[in-house]
């Protein structure tokens, strides 16, 4: 698939394959020992990606007519019934459900990517479905590093997630930034290059990624991997590659505040 929408519902079933193959072979101890996520376990972590499969193909059936709109209590109860499982029964059943969601997602029809709208409950506005396809690689991609970084410390992010997540946050995602990013961390306004991408962080009274041609007055030295592991919370000392630096007017340290995660 060439629309957007088709990328990105590819990357969700990469990043789900990806998940699958990873979570047999988890051992107990594993499944509740630390994940990336710094206040979960992997279980947690699963449970979580469980969960929100669910909730998202709720919104996507109801969005395409195929059921009624979840009710105002349907996620907490979603979450009480995830919490309430053992750790191994979440990581099969976050596989299950997540299945189930990416399948429904392959099956729209690509003649409806681009004038499918759908309805998210917190937002104003319906969403498209590359974006609606979008929010849900935002949350996995991170998510399936989080499971994957509690086996393998020098796990990184994986193509196309990264590209397209950087390509969703400069576009019609960019509203997540304002939700995750805290600019009043930074002592004053910046906007930092990524180096050898077009790509820009911009800290002013908000916060966004763009590839507008601003004048920098930082520079971040890494992969987009790593910028795009920022602004996701997961650029932490531990996990940061060698050589990443951030030069300029602010320091990484700085941008490890400004994005703290999720």
């Amino acid at each position: 698939m060439t629309t957007l929408a088709g990328r990105t519902i590819a990357a969700l079933r990469s990043e789900h394959d990806t998940l699958a193959s990873l979570v047999p072979a988890l051992s107990p101890e594993q499944l509740t020992g630390p994940s990336g996520a710094s206040e979960w376990t992997v279980a947690d972590v699963l449970s979580h990606l469980g969960s929100g499969a669910e909730i998202t193909l709720a919104g996507l059936r109801a969005g395409l007519g195929e059921a009624q709109a979840p009710g105002p209590d349907f996620n907490q109860g979603v979450w009480d019934r995830w919490n309430a499982l053992s750790p191994p029964n979440q990581a099969a059943g976050s596989v299950e459900s997540d299945t189930a969601l990416v399948t429904a997602l392959e099956a729209v029809p690509e003649q409806r990517h681009d004038d499918l709208a759908l309805p998210v409950g917190f937002l104003p506005e319906p969403l498209s479905l590359a974006s609606f396809a979008a929010m849900r690689l935002s949350e996995v991609a991170p998510h399936v590093w989080d499971v994957r970084v509690g086996v393998d410390p020098a796990a990184v992010l994986t193509e196309p997630s990264v590209s397209l997540l950087a390509e969703h946050l400069s576009g019609g995602l960019g509203f997540l930034l304002g939700f995750v990013g805290k600019p009043a961390a930074a002592r004053e306004h910046a906007v930092i290059e990524i180096s050898k991408t077009p790509y820009r962080i911009v800290l002013d009274d908000k916060v966004r990624l763009t590839t507008d041609d601003l004048p920098a007055t930082a520079s971040f030295g890494g992969p987009l991997e790593s910028a795009i592991r920022l602004l996701y919370g997961r650029l932490t000392p531990r996990h940061t590659p060698a050589g990443v630096e951030v030069t300029g007017n602010i320091t990484l340290d700085e941008l490890r505040a400004v994005f703290p995660g999720f």
